[in-house]
């Protein structure tokens, strides 16, 4: 189990304190980390029992629709629920000093929770991760000229139960998460795995304040992932652009699954190279 590190984290100065002090004197910080498309909070919680340890706070919350809140979904649930979704959690937590993580099209909305709370957020990173921008602001993006959405999509949406729901198992194996030899996690997903709301998919975000722009974003790129890995057009700017830092984690697409002592080890270092990158400036 490895990662390759374009930017090798161990090389600034780090800072530790075994003293219970405020998060802005420690190293430790405020993860939120936010699910993708038919997952919920629960798939994070071995990572999170980790990070916690590690000394740092950690919030799994799950999105309206999905999970455990499956239950309120509806076809008014969007990606604007979403965002307010994790936006709430941050508000009435009273939360600063957060690592923000969004897994697959949640790219999308820790993206829109960055615009509106940017001054909170010390680091976004999109695991594996669909990374808006110009061009491409929605998880399915409408022809600019047409205005329709591609022809999949509208095959796709047939299937949908009420016409709105998205069911992972009409479209994709289990290969699309994980090997299917992890039969922990092929288990627990096939246990916990809900229908998911189409139009967190659809919605195309409205950006402010430059999303992402400015908050040290990392792209973890799951190179373990051998049935349909994530393309650069998901990608986009985060392999080379000037302000990205970009990882390779050996670890299929839901690497918080099977490997996640790598994962929270992963995230503790981020949170590391942030500290000493604050300290230096």
């Amino acid at each position: 189990m490895q990662f390759n590190r374009r930017y090798f984290l161990g090389s600034l100065p780090l800072l530790a304190s075994t003293a219970v002090v405020p998060n802005t004197q420690s190293r430790f910080f405020d993860f939120v980390l936010v699910h993708g498309t038919w997952h919920g909070g629960w798939v994070w919680r071995s990572v999170a029992e980790k990070l916690q340890k590690l000394g740092h706070r950690v919030w799994t919350p799950t999105c309206t629709g999905c999970g455990e809140r499956i239950h309120l979904t509806g076809p008014q649930v969007g990606l604007d629920t979403h965002i307010e979704d994790i936006s709430n959690v941050i508000k009435f937590e009273d939360l600063s000093e957060i690592i923000l993580v969004g897994h697959s099209f949640a790219g999308v909305t820790i993206t829109g929770v960055a615009d509106q709370l940017g001054e909170r957020v010390k680091r976004i990173v999109f695991f594996d991760a669909i990374v808006p921008r110009p061009g491409r602001l929605a998880g399915v993006p409408k022809d600019p000229f047409s205005g329709r959405f591609p022809n999949w999509w509208y095959e796709r949406s047939k299937k949908f139960v009420e016409g709105y729901q998205m069911v992972m198992w009409d479209d994709y194996p289990i290969e699309m998460l994980v090997p299917p030899d992890e039969t922990s996690a092929v288990a627990l997903l096939r246990n916990r795995i809900t229908t998911h709301p189409a139009k967190q998919w659809t919605d195309e975000l409205e950006l402010k304040n430059g999303g992402w722009d400015g908050l040290s974003p990392v792209f973890i790129h799951c190179v373990g992932q051998n049935y349909r890995r994530t393309s650069e057009e998901m990608i986009g700017p985060a392999r080379t652009g000037r302000q990205w830092q970009f990882i390779e984690a050996d670890c299929p697409r839901d690497g918080m699954l099977t490997h996640p002592d790598l994962i929270a080890s992963l995230f503790d270092d981020l949170a590391k190279n942030q500290r000493a990158i604050e300290k230096n400036v």
